[in-house]
């Protein structure tokens, strides 16, 4: 026995097995301890770095490094659950509060320049005497063309009460000016507009755009200020389209200005059963008699269909428009110190029927790393309070679809080239005042004059049919089938090609409304943008059909319809 001979003290090498045995064992069993994994990954991940700090080439800068590092790291998760550095904190604080330091303007990018874009009222750039239009040439003597959008809104955003110099070409008069201003704190209202509307101006209209601290409250005393205005409301409309979500309490609150105290609105179920909770009603209901319709589309999402969710499954309301959007999770945000945050996905949420509306199954990823809805066979029905079916897995279907026009190649190629925005910076300069936005709309000589300026403008672009071809011929070249098809290719791409006039023309009423939109702008801010769109609002006018014809109204909430 060879490997014998070689062992001097037999009893030595029998106690080094048992010594290797037992540290196999246990080795093995820490491989198998979760919490040993975290540390002994965490060491790797420390000493990793070290390494490249130490010995890698060039200089690295660590923040940079990490933050790239733990974002790959969080892309295998929900696109919820995210890493806020301290420089991102503001703009965190922003979305769920809605205030910021700054000078109250949104900015236009034109190739190198910027321009001021829309501009907030009440604001200190409003104050300044800045408009949609000018040019913005320096910061505090500091030229910013070239910058990025980003850059700039570092420049522009700072604590209330510091000043700021900037240069702009008034878009009127084309003159420079030197304008010093002073940043405020900043509000964007959760409820940039609200209204009567109807035949016989006894419906309310609330526009609500992010669930951020407070919004529950701005709701209820817009909707009060109508009340006043007219006691004799007939109906009630919650538009929610575009509203990407926020704030969970703010949801049941607003839930509560429709349905009783202590209506189950929503629960939370996640992985630690302690952070498991029902959200009820904590008031006094403020109306739960008035006929209510909630207005959604697909960008609708998070405490939005928490909101339109619980109308439906409580049969307090009828929702209008296309399926939202699918987000049934829950995030919180923990602190990781240094002024750093993890906002992190902890739970899935729950209507009052007991669905979780979640499209999108992130726990089983594809093979190659992407995501799909959830499937038909996972998804389950409910019932409504009054018994009506509704299903589980892909957000709320509205009970009226109606689904949004396609925007045309056209329109979004003038709106991108800021032809539109451009326009109605010319035709502001020329015409003092405007009607109401609610009411204001372009004559057709107008348009026409429009579609004259628009004639010496670049505004070329490909219809999706041309792309298509464009990329059938590139494959057919690369398989060389092109050369014996080569006629046929020639000949279809001249029967699709497209007329940019004839364009213009069939999409005509498309550009005009988006047009007027943004005239509506200049004058009447936000609040006119809004006000101004409803005039050709099909989910609009569908809310104010059913609320005038209350039986159609009760006929959507009765089960097996």
């Amino acid at each position: 026995m060879i490997f014998l001979k070689k062992i001097k003290n037999v009893k030595g090498f029998l106690a080094g097995i048992v010594v290797a045995a037992v540290a196999f064992f246990f080795i093995h069993a820490r491989t198998n301890d979760p919490y040993f994994e975290i540390s002994k990954n965490l060491d790797i991940y420390a000493n990793l770095f070290r390494e490249l700090n130490t010995y890698y080439v060039d200089p690295i800068e660590p923040g940079k490094l990490v933050k790239t590092g733990v974002d790959a790291m969080l892309e295998d998760l929900d696109p919820y659950t995210n890493y806020i550095t301290e420089s991102d904190i503001e703009e965190y604080e922003f979305m769920t509060t809605g205030k910021y330091g700054g000078i109250g303007a949104s900015m236009r990018k034109k190739g190198d320049d910027i321009y001021i874009g829309d501009v907030y009222e009440n604001s200190p750039a409003q104050k300044a005497g800045l408009h949609p239009g000018d040019l913005l040439e320096t910061i505090d003597n500091q030229p910013i063309k070239g910058k990025s959008i980003d850059d700039l809104s570092l420049l522009l955003k700072g604590s209330p009460g510091t000043q700021i110099n900037v240069m702009v070409k008034d878009a009127f008069t084309h003159t420079e000016s030197h304008k010093m201003i002073t940043r405020g704190e900043i509000e964007i209202s959760s409820v940039p507009y609200y209204s009567l509307i109807g035949e016989q101006n006894n419906i309310a209209y609330v526009r609500l755009t992010q669930f951020t601290q407070g919004c529950a409250r701005q709701v209820k005393d817009a909707f009060d200020s109508l009340q006043r205005l007219q006691p004799g409301l007939k109906g009630l409309v919650l538009d929610l389209r575009n509203n990407p979500g926020g704030l969970l309490d703010e949801a049941v609150a607003i839930c509560n200005i429709f349905v009783d105290k202590n209506q189950l609105v929503v629960s939370t179920k996640g992985k630690v059963p302690d952070l498991d909770k029902e959200y009820r009603t904590p008031g006094l209901v403020w109306n739960k008699d008035l006929p209510l319709t909630v207005l959604v589309n697909h960008s609708s999402a998070s405490a939005s269909e928490i909101v339109a969710g619980t109308m439906q499954d409580l049969d307090r309301g009828v929702i209008i428009g296309e399926r939202s959007y699918g987000k049934g999770l829950v995030q919180v945000t923990r602190p990781l110190g240094f002024n750093a945050r993890l906002k992190l996905t902890i739970a899935r949420y729950y209507t009052p029927s007991g669905r979780c509306i979640q499209a999108i199954d992130y726990a089983h990823r594809n093979p190659d790393g992407s995501v799909g809805n959830m499937p038909d066979s996972l998804k389950k029905s409910y019932k409504t309070k009054l018994g009506r079916t509704v299903r589980s897995g892909g957000g709320v279907e509205p009970d009226v679809h109606i689904k949004d026009d396609a925007m045309s190649t056209i329109a979004v190629t003038l709106y991108t080239k800021n032809y539109l925005f451009d326009y109605a910076t010319e035709y502001a300069s020329k015409h003092t005042s405007i009607p109401v936005a609610s009411k204001f709309s372009l004559t057709d000589d107008e348009f026409n004059q429009f579609a004259k300026w628009l004639e010496n403008k670049d505004y070329s672009y490909k219809t999706e049919t041309e792309e298509a071809l464009d990329s059938l011929k590139r494959m057919a070249i690369r398989e060389k089938y092109y050369d014996d098809a080569k006629d046929q290719f020639e000949s279809l791409k001249n029967k699709l090609s497209h007329d940019k006039k004839q364009d213009l023309l069939k999409h005509k009423e498309q550009v005009k409304h988006m047009l007027e939109n943004e005239i509506a702008s200049r004058y009447y801010y936000v609040r006119g943008r809004l006000a101004q769109g409803l005039q050709y609002d099909k989910e609009l006018d569908k809310a104010l059909a059913l609320i005038t014809h209350p039986s159609d109204y009760q006929t959507l909430l009765k089960p097996g319809r």
